[in-house]
């Protein structure tokens, strides 16, 4: 009996070793109004203006939390609208969905994009993907508490939306026009769709994503020019 009891309680302890391994469950996870994460705030009305550069053209990125909510999943998600400018001309449209559940980790619930010609014309929308939706899944965005060495799955669609990150460091210099630091988080961000390519993004806390560029694999950079609060 005393060997049938200890052998449950070790079962017991490797089963809770497992799902604290695992990390959140989206199914019965509980979810708050706002999304506070000091690493990724989203306050309804900031925008967000960065410059860079991408396939060798010189971009502008304008990145807008929206006052707005869309129900997915039963979870009630932030409206972000990303708008980026090549050379000029508006080339994709972008509206993601977040929300923060009350440990504080905020999850990717959806996307949808738009490529545009010079036309205004959608030439293309892959990558788009909302939880619950032909076997489409939530991941972490960021979590409540970035650790060197953490990493997981952002995002969902099998063969359209699989990117995942990694932490590097939370002590990471960044510059920027708009803010400067020398304790950044730093990530990495890849995907098995595009094995050859590898991106950074940094974060400085009570701001958010700060700059972002391929590593390998392309020559893409987004840097935060200025930010407007509501």
């Amino acid at each position: 009996m005393a060997r049938s009891l200890l052998a449950l309680a070790i079962t017991a302890l490797v089963l809770a070793s497992s799902a604290a391994a695992s990390g959140p469950v989206f199914g019965s996870t509980s979810f708050v109004g706002v999304v506070d994460n000091p690493w990724f705030p989203l306050v309804p009305g900031t925008v967000y203006v960065y410059t860079g550069v991408k396939d060798g053209k010189i971009s502008r990125d304008v990145v807008t939390v929206t006052h707005a909510k869309k129900l997915i999943a039963g979870v009630g998600a932030t409206e972000v609208k990303d708008d980026l400018y090549v050379e000029g001309r508006l080339e994709e449209r972008t509206t993601d969905w977040y929300a923060q559940d009350r440990a504080g980790n905020v999850w990717y619930l959806g996307e949808s994009t738009a490529e545009l010609d010079k036309a205004g014309h959608v030439t293309s929308r892959e990558g788009t993907w909302l939880t619950g939706r032909s076997g489409a899944e939530p991941g972490i965005y960021m979590p409540a508490h970035p650790a060197r060495g953490q990493s997981g799955r952002q995002e969902y669609l099998k063969g359209h939306a699989e990117d995942h990150f990694r932490v590097v460091s939370v002590a990471a210099p960044v510059a920027s026009p708009y803010v400067s630091s020398k304790h950044a988080l730093l990530t990495e961000e890849w995907t098995p769709l595009e094995p050859g390519v590898l991106d950074h993004k940094l974060y400085v806390r009570g701001v958010g994503t700060v700059r972002e560029q391929t590593v390998k694999g392309g020559v893409e950079r987004n840097v935060l020019l200025s930010l407007r609060r509501p």
